[in-house]
C-alpha cells in the first residue's frame, strides 16, 4: 500500500511538473534581449494602428484623442494629424499615403504626407461598415481590412447596419469592396506575407488566428487554423515569424503556429510594427504607452 501511495505521489508530481513546464515562458528564441525594451512615452489615452513609412518613421493613432502621431527615426514625437476620423488601424500604400481605418463613420481614408484626406471607401452596398479596424496593403495597392463591431461612446448609432463581422477586399482604384471572409466572431488583427500569397487574420472574438491563401483575383481560399490565440494587431518578420499582441506581452510564433518567444510588456500591447532605418526595431503600442525594442531580425513592412 505504501508503494502504491508513493507511486501515486510521484505520478502527480510528474504530471504537475509537466503542466508547469508547458506554461514556462518560451524565452527569446535569440530574436531580442528583453532588458532592451524601452518605454518612449506614456501620456496617451489608447495607442493603436502603428505603421512605418519608407524611411522607418512610425505613425500611430491615439483613438480617444482623435490624433495620429509620428515617432521619427531621430526619436522625436509630433502630431501628424489632428481630427483623424477616430483612426484605428493604419498602413502605408505604395504611393506613400497613410491609409487609415477612420472609425468615426466607418470609412477608409488615404492621408497624403501633407495631411490632405481622401475618402477611399464609405460603405458596403449602401450600408455603413461596422467599424473598419485593421488593414494590410499589398505591393499592388490592394487593401484587405477587418470590420468588427465595437460600440463606441462617440457614435450616435446604437447598432450596426451589417449583420456580421467580416473581412473585406478593396481592389486598387475600386470604389466598392467585396466580402472575402466571413464566419468569424470578431476579426481584428490582419497582415499579409511579403510575396502577397498568404494572409493572416486574427479572430479576437474566438481567440483564434487563421491563414488564408490569396488568389490572383484577390479572393481568400484554404482557411487554415493556425493558433489558439487572437490578436488586436499583428506583424511578420523576415523569417516568417508571426507577432501577436496579448494582455501580458507580445507572443511570437513560427509559421507552423508554434510559440517560440514572448516579449514582456508592462502595459498590454495593442499593435506593433518594425521600424527604424533598417526595419530592425520593434515598435509597440500599448494602451497609454509606446515602446521600442531592438531586434536581431528585420520586419517585412
Amino acid at each position: 500500500m505504501k508503494i502504491c501511495k508513493l507511486n501515486l505521489i510521484l505520478l502527480l508530481w510528474c504530471c504537475s511538473s509537466f503542466l508547469y513546464a508547458q506554461e514556462v515562458d518560451p524565452g527569446t528564441a535569440n530574436l531580442f534581449v528583453q532588458d532592451e525594451l524601452k518605454l518612449i512615452a506614456s501620456d496617451f489615452s489608447f495607442t493603436e494602428g502603428c505603421s512605418p513609412d519608407k524611411e522607418g518613421n512610425v505613425f500611430f493613432t491615439d483613438q480617444p484623442n482623435d490624433k495620429i502621431w509620428k515617432y521619427s527615426t531621430a526619436g522625436k514625437l509630433s502630431v501628424f494629424l489632428d481630427k483623424s476620423g477616430r483612426a484605428n488601424g493604419t498602413y502605408f500604400d505604395p504611393k506613400g499615403n497613410l491609409v487609415a481605418c477612420a472609425d468615426i463613420n466607418g470609412e477608409l481614408w488615404a492621408i497624403k504626407p501633407n495631411g490632405k484626406i481622401k475618402v477611399l471607401l464609405a460603405d458596403f452596398e449602401g450600408k455603413q461598415f461596422n467599424g473598419p479596424n485593421d488593414l494590410w496593403i499589398n505591393t499592388k495597392g490592394e487593401i484587405y481590412f477587418t470590420d468588427p463591431y465595437y460600440k463606441r461612446d462617440y457614435w450616435t448609432r446604437t447598432a450596426g447596419d451589417l449583420s456580421s463581422n467580416d473581412v473585406y477586399y478593396l481592389p486598387k482604384g475600386a470604389k466598392q469592396a467585396r466580402r472575402v471572409a466571413d464566419g468569424m466572431i470578431r476579426p481584428n488583427g490582419i497582415v499579409g506575407t511579403a510575396d502577397g500569397k498568404s494572409l493572416y487574420v486574427a479572430d479576437i472574438g474566438a481567440g483564434k488566428t487563421y491563414r488564408y491563401s490569396i488568389e490572383s483575383n484577390g479572393d481568400l481560399v484554404g482557411k487554415q487554423f493556425l493558433m489558439e490565440y487572437g490578436s488586436d494587431g499583428m506583424t511578420l518578420d523576415e523569417k516568417g515569424n508571426i507577432y501577436l499582441t496579448a494582455r501580458n506581452g507580445v507572443l511570437i510564433f513560427n509559421d507552423k503556429g508554434q510559440m517560440i518567444a514572448r516579449i514582456k510588456v508592462p502595459h498590454g500591447p495593442s499593435n506593433l510594427c518594425f521600424s527604424g532605418r533598417d526595419k530592425d526595431v520593434l515598435f509597440i503600442t500599448a494602451r497609454e504607452a509606446i515602446y521600442t525594442l531592438p531586434m536581431k531580425v528585420k520586419g517585412i513592412e
